[in-house]
């Protein structure tokens, strides 16, 4: 028995950037979507503005199809 150690490392490198880009664009979605607070007397600056509201969903929804895409492949395998 052999290991591909490049191989190995391809499958390592290719997901090591997936999971840094799923968590990086979850955050987006919730720095876009919550309040923002503040120290001190003002307790919140309101709420987020309708752009950012939408690309914070949007986010959301690229972390969810990047999740079912990925219980696609392992069911169907």
């Amino acid at each position: 028995m052999s290991i591909d150690w490049a191989a190995l490392g391809q499958v390592f490198g290719v997901t090591l950037v997936v999971t840094v880009g799923i968590v990086g664009l979850f955050t987006v979605g919730i720095v876009g979507t919550a309040r923002l607070r503040q120290e001190g007397a003002a307790a919140t600056a309101g709420a987020p503005s309708t752009g950012a509201r939408i690309g914070g969903l949007a986010a959301y929804a690229v972390c969810a199809a990047a999740v079912a895409y990925g219980l696609y492949l392992i069911v169907a395998a």
